[in-house]
């Protein structure tokens, strides 16, 4: 079975030319199938901001109203998947963008209103991968931003990391699928004023008790529920720290175990 790695980037690397720069060049040599899942919510923002629109987050997820859906399509779908697409082709890397919506690869569903009305946000509900197979199988690297739809017309912003585990889920059936998500941070730190302080393993036993003890909070918690809930279903290999991880294997970075 072939290995399949998928790779999500954050802000952190989006929102520096220098670090996107080094990622892409380093991405492109990396052998073997790839995907890479950028989100840019800091991008988002920075321009909901210029344009006089206040950037509503709860527990580290967006709260998307119509004006917000309307950035985030520019910002994601946009700026940042085009402008990542052309950096990777001048690094003879042939890339496609895509979002969600695009051979109606990710459906999802406006997600339901319980304590919270998050707007537009989407709820992945199937991975179409018949099209993403036959792209990758001819050396088209996919290049996913942070949009869904609900096949009646309406984009919804997803968040990245969810797509990132929904694509990984997916493709388990027919790859080795190896999941990586690349921060600010070397790895889930023991001190987050301590950069060194990498936890190398962490399961589900230890990450109850590093939330209990308040090391885990905010938006760390979203991103680490998508790293078990991917494990739990046949992705063989999830691993979150700086992108270094993926080009130097010397590099610290968090591998999670169920």
């Amino acid at each position: 079975m072939k290995t399949l790695k998928i790779i999500k980037i954050g802000g952190n690397i989006i929102d520096d030319a220098d670090e996107l720069n080094y990622f892409l060049k380093g991405f492109s040599k990396l052998k073997g199938l790839k995907i890479l899942v950028h989100g840019g919510g800091k991008s988002a923002t920075a321009l909901a901001n210029k344009l006089g629109v206040d950037a509503k987050m709860i527990d580290g997820r967006r709260i998307t109203d119509t004006e917000t859906l309307d950035i985030v399509t520019m910002t994601y779908a946009g700026k940042i998947n085009k402008t990542i697409v052309a950096q990777l082709q001048a690094n003879d890397c042939n890339a496609l963008g895509l979002s969600g919506a695009d051979g109606n690869t990710i459906l999802a569903e406006k997600r339901p209103v319980k304590n919270i009305d998050y707007g537009f946000a989407g709820d992945v509900v199937k991975v179409n991968t018949g099209v993403l197979k036959l792209l990758i199988t001819n050396n088209i690297i996919l290049v996913f931003c942070a949009l869904t739809h609900n096949g009646n017309g309406q984009l919804l912003n997803t968040n990245a990391d969810t797509i990132a585990a929904e694509l990984a889920i997916a493709f388990a059936k027919d790859y080795y699928v190896e999941l990586y998500y690349c921060f600010e941070k070397n790895g889930l730190l023991k001190d987050v004023t301590d950069n060194d302080s990498v936890i190398p393993f962490i399961d589900t036993k230890t990450y109850n008790s590093l939330i209990a003890d308040g090391v885990i909070t905010d938006g760390m918690l979203p991103k680490l529920n998508n790293c078990f809930y991917a494990l739990k279903h046949q992705v063989s290999k999830v691993c979150i720290g700086k992108a270094e991880m993926l080009f130097n294997s010397n590099s610290k970075f968090t591998t999670i175990q169920e």
